[in-house]
């Protein structure tokens, strides 16, 4: 595996650079697990029948960031990226057409908008759009939820990847 740039967060950081470093470590965690695997090997499912794959979780990041930072943060009326009404859980399924470069980018531009759209919030500040209960989520939620969610799929990539090609690692 090799080795993308990834910084370990500081340890004496204020709260919101300390929320965001996190984050990235998580989101650079998860780019590291993926490095240097062919397209082909992304798409290796976990252990069949389960079709989930690296390639799919990127995709299913992806429709994470998209989901809180633009859509349950700013308020933005988007469409799904992978999933649909016949398939809500279509951001795991990956099309033998998908490859690392055009998934990578997408995520990559999500988290590039995550990150313009929480520069205008405070760590208080209310969600433009609300949630299945209907009320609006402050930042720091929205960030703690998200360093909940890569940790969690990030120990899902490990094994992913211990089985494609045996390596291990943090």
């Amino acid at each position: 595996m090799t080795a993308a740039e990834r910084s370990e967060p500081a340890i004496d950081a204020a709260e919101r650079p300390m929320l965001e470093g996190w984050l990235d470590y998580h989101r650079e965690t998860l780019a590291m697990k993926c490095a240097g695997l062919t397209d082909a090997q992304l798409r290796e499912a976990s252990v069949p029948p389960s079709a989930f794959s690296l390639l799919g979780l990127v995709q299913h990041l992806a429709e994470v960031e998209r989901f809180w930072f633009r859509e349950i943060l700013a308020g933005e009326e988007l469409p799904d990226l992978y999933s649909t009404e016949e398939d809500p859980d279509g951001d795991f399924t990956v099309a033998e057409s998908a490859t690392w470069a055009g998934t990578e980018s997408v995520w990559r531009a999500e988290i590039a908008a995550a990150r313009r759209n929480a520069a205008a919030y405070g760590l208080d500040d209310l969600s433009r759009g609300v949630g299945s209960a209907g009320k609006p989520f402050n930042l720091r939620w929205i960030y703690t939820h998200m360093i909940e969610e890569y940790a969690r799929h990030n120990g899902h990539a490990d094994l992913v990847r211990e089985r494609v090609d045996g390596a291990t690692g943090d």
